[in-house]
């Protein structure tokens, strides 16, 4: 059984003629373009741990298949803005676990994508919580209702927006929560 213990959180932008070298740019510019990456749900494991990404390189090595959940937003027009998020939300119970969420779009600023992102993790986890809550209600009024349940202790988010390159050129950017075991 492969449960991690921990994950780190990484963005990259990227920018090429190619679509694919476009995103192998923001992989660089992550850091993670070594590594071989699955695609996962949204579970953030009981037990686990968040470290820096310093720390998580040197665990990691060139070509290990490495899980994570990614958001990714590409696009070939100039001055548009895209965004890449990744939200996360704790349960204060030891031994829970709890939700990633990925959220990618246009005309979003990072900080608008990260609130959304970690919204609909927040949201996800409380559902699974039972802590009852109103949908109409904006973030924020949310957010106070799930810190008062005493079931969600943390949430947090990690964004990359860009604006599209000039030139007929490839704009990439991906935010990420990487697994290690």
């Amino acid at each position: 059984m492969y449960v991690p213990r921990y994950l780190f959180f990484t963005k990259g932008v990227g920018v090429d003629k190619e679509k694919l070298a476009s995103f192998e740019s923001a992989l660089r510019h992550a850091r993670i373009a070594h590594l071989n990456l699955v695609k996962v749900s949204s579970i953030f494991p009981p037990h686990c741990n968040i470290i820096e990404i310093g720390t998580a390189l040197s665990l990691l090595e060139p070509g290990e298949i490495t899980h994570c959940v990614m958001a990714r937003q590409q696009i070939k027009e100039p001055g548009r803005r895209i965004v890449a998020s990744i939200g996360l939300a704790l349960p204060t119970e030891d031994g829970r676990y709890g939700y990633l969420s990925e959220h990618n779009g246009f005309g979003e600023t990072e900080l608008e994508a990260g609130e959304y992102a970690e919204d609909l993790a927040a949201s996800m986890l409380a559902k699974t919580l039972g802590v009852e809550f109103d949908y109409d209600k904006d973030y924020d009024e949310r957010r106070e209702v799930y810190r008062m349940s005493g079931k969600i202790v943390d949430s947090q988010h990690i964004s990359q927006a860009a604006l599209g390159a000039e030139g007929n050129l490839w704009t990439t950017v991906i935010a990420a929560a990487l697994f290690i075991k």
